[in-house]
């Protein structure tokens, strides 16, 4: 929390010598002015008295860095980012520059840009675990998600505490297609609880066919997802069908649970269609799925004026 009092006093001495010596500020005095203004949250003022801090050498490169949070502030990240990496032109292994350049990519969306900036950064300084987090982050947005791992693998002790790198990790490893994952989200989950992320687990486990598992975990994320989930919990009650449909061939359990699924305001046709294609789902549930199908069209249809005919081309009424 910024120290208001104290600003205000610094301000009214910097300009109270300034007045006495009856002449310019030097670049010092406009460097402690600026800050002070964006201290206060002035950030105009600030950026007036920096921009005169910035022309003198002494003072350059911390008032360069400093414009470059006020642009941050005020969402104009794009000349943020080139303050941050106009420094790394003159000095390329300035840590807070980089810091500063890597995160501000990441807001422009520039992700190949940031990746490079932390990839100098973490060469410098490979411990600091909150940049490898970010890093991390990058390369999986970018779909580097072997990499992405390998870079939070570095950091075990900080991950034990840090449940935001905890589950990037199982992430990481669920995109490979990694059975290594079920232990990682098992893991977030014994400390934390979110039931987008129980769904996410008992997909992998569906993946693995952990069938037993998994149906146990999507009645858990159905029964934790609120009411305001909807698209959630339709989502789980599909794939509760589509698990027993598939682990199951012989039980009529999953139609139940699709048409159920479908009543609630399941509307995905091409999910259910998908179903046609399962080896593992009989003839006579694959029956079922058609009829589901053909009344899932009629349903999205607009409606029939009096007296037009609607048949079923599936049974060939």
């Amino acid at each position: 929390m910024r120290n208001t009092p104290l600003v205000v006093l610094a301000l009214f001495y910097l300009f109270s010598i300034n007045g006495c010596k009856g002449m310019a500020a030097s670049a010092e005095e406009y460097y402690s002015i600026g800050m002070a203004y964006f201290e206060l949250g002035k950030y105009e003022e600030a950026e007036k008295w920096l921009t005169r801090a910035a022309t003198a050498q002494k003072t350059m490169t911390a008032s360069q860095y400093n414009l470059g949070r006020l642009a941050f502030e005020r969402q104009r990240y794009q000349e943020a980012a080139e303050r941050f990496e106009d420094i790394l032109k003159k000095d390329p292994n300035n840590i807070l520059a980089l810091k500063a350049a890597a995160y501000t990519r990441i807001r422009t969306g520039d992700l190949n840009i940031a990746e490079k900036h932390y990839t100098k950064l973490l060469a410098l300084v490979p411990e600091n675990a909150d940049d490898g987090y970010n890093h991390a982050l990058v390369l999986y947005a970018m779909e580097r998600y072997a990499e992405a791992e390998q870079v939070l693998s570095k950091y075990p002790l900080p991950m034990l505490e840090n449940s935001d790198m905890q589950l990037l990790f199982a992430r990481t490893q669920n995109a490979q297609n990694k059975v290594e994952a079920i232990n990682s989200y098992s893991a977030w989950l014994n400390s934390n609880s979110d039931s987008k992320v129980r769904y996410e687990y008992a997909r992998a486990l569906e993946h693995h066919e952990l069938y037993a598992r998994a149906l146990e975990e999507y009645r858990k994320a159905l029964s934790d997802a609120s009411e305001a989930e909807n698209d959630l919990r339709n989502d789980i009650r599909f794939s509760i069908a589509r698990l027993l449909l598939t682990a199951d061939s012989e039980n009529h359990e999953g139609i139940t649970e699709l048409q159920n699924a479908i009543n609630e305001g399941y509307k995905n046709i091409t999910a259910v269609e998908e179903l046609l294609e399962n080896k593992n789902i009989n003839e006579t549930n694959k029956d079922s799925i058609r009829n589901i199908i053909y009344n899932m069209r009629l349903a999205q249809e607009p409606k029939a004026e009096d007296g037009d005919l609607k048949t079923n081309p599936e049974s060939g009424s």
